[in-house]
């Protein structure tokens, strides 16, 4: 991929942008791919690292789903590095390309099949924001760095004239060949008038080249230091945040932030130098993000702690309106309540297992859910993944007129028991 590299001009609008993108749109490399080389292309043409390109498409896929549509009309728009067209334009028959109109149909099958399959994102906005997204950065990209690496024009192959010889199916050439250069010949002379060239003088041996000097070494980019503290303290910020109950600031969007942060840091990084360490975070924060999401973490919440609970409350008074856990066990213990007035507890857990323990003769109006484990409340029970509630009143072996109780116990990740004791 060669070609001048000699600014256009200034871009006077987003109509001229878009048509000089067009004309000097990135060719997808031979060497240096990995499947089709978009993320190459992209990264080679205005001279940043690929990787950070395919983590682009990666982390796009994972939130919203539009990386993989993305990467398909790259692959169907781009021409390569040695084609004449792009594999659309080879397709409508306006030059040569190495992708094959077979080929290019399945790619836009493709494309209409993975937009068609995240319709449910582009609706919740995710797939839109990802689109819109991409789009803008590669915008910006064009308008700031289109002057870089521009690519030549690759020229038309010409097809090259049949031979055709004075016969109409003759094998041989029946014109008349010129006369052969008559050479010199040294036996047709006295061997005493040979005058013979003198032989080449000896070469002197090639010089040997100058040690090359060693290459500098880049100075080490900041970007990537900074980044991770900032990341560091988004997180920390974020937590804190929930802890002292900022709803919004579950697990899910903690998350997301510090993605965010990372993603910045590695763009910067992309144009300043430096900074390819955040892969290494970014990718395990991606994998996170996107088991978070999933239905068995959707309610999954940072707050309450970690490890064993076993509260017993003994009055009305030492009853908390909601015993809440990040992980480890709870074991709820209400034998030992008072009968009297009505009253009514949440439990919710984000892994472990959860017991609630309720007395004889009570009556217990229950909602029991968990995201995936088993759950079993008075001898109904439901397992699997994303299973729905249990609800229902249970009023014990001696019918009703117990004790009022009304339960609602979640647990994310692990088993989740209500019974009698």
């Amino acid at each position: 991929m060669s070609g001048a590299s000699e600014k256009p001009g200034v871009l006077n609008g987003f109509e001229e942008t878009v048509k000089d993108f067009w004309v000097s749109r990135p060719r997808r490399p031979h060497s240096g791919r990995k499947l089709a080389g978009v993320a190459a292309a992209i990264g080679q043409r205005y001279g940043i690292d690929p990787v950070v390109v395919r983590i682009a498409f990666v982390v796009t896929t994972i939130f919203g789903g539009f990386g993989v549509s993305f990467y398909l009309l790259g692959w169907l728009f781009l021409p390569g590095e040695s084609d004449e067209v792009s594999g659309f334009e080879g397709l409508i028959g306006r030059g040569r390309s190495s992708v094959s109109p077979a080929f290019a149909v399945v790619l836009m099958v493709l494309v209409v099949l993975g937009t068609a399959g995240s319709i449910g994102s582009w609706f919740d906005g995710g797939g839109l924001i990802s689109c819109a997204l991409i789009t803008a950065a590669l915008y910006l990209l064009h308008r700031s760095r289109g002057h870089l690496n521009r690519p030549a024009p690759v020229a038309a192959r010409t097809s090259y004239p049949a031979f055709t010889g004075n016969g109409a199916f003759t094998m041989t050439d029946t014109a008349e060949a010129p006369p052969p250069v008559r050479g010199w010949d040294p036996l047709a002379a006295d061997p005493a008038g040979w005058d013979l060239p003198d032989s080449p003088p000896a070469q002197d041996p090639w010089p040997t080249p100058p040690p090359s000097s060693a290459p500098q070494r880049r100075p080490r980019s900041k970007v990537g230091s900074a980044t991770f503290a900032l990341a560091v303290l988004t997180a920390g910020g974020a937590v804190l945040a929930g802890l002292n109950g900022a709803t919004w600031f579950d697990a899910q969007h903690i998350v997301g932030l510090v993605l965010g942060v990372t993603g910045i840091g590695l763009v910067a990084g992309a144009f300043a130098g430096g900074g390819r360490g955040l892969i290494g975070l970014a990718v395990p924060l991606a994998i996170v993000g996107m088991v978070l999401t999933t239905s068995p973490f959707k309610n999954f919440d940072v707050r309450g702690g970690v490890g064993d609970l076993s509260p017993t409350p003994q009055s009305v008074a030492e009853l908390k309106p909601l015993y809440q856990h990040a992980a480890g066990d709870i074991r709820l213990d209400l034998t030992k309540m008072p009968a009297g007035a009505p009253y009514s507890t949440t439990v919710s857990n984000g892994a472990g297992d959860t017991t609630v323990i309720v007395p004889e003769t009570a009556d217990v109006t229950f909602e029991c859910s968990t995201g995936a484990g088993n759950a079993t409340c008075f001898g109904r029970s439901s397992e699997g993944v994303d299973q729905d509630a249990l609800t229902g009143t249970d009023n014990g072996a001696d019918g009703a007129g117990g004790q009022q109780i009304t339960l609602k116990v979640t647990n994310s990740v692990g088993s989740l028991e209500v019974r009698r004791g």
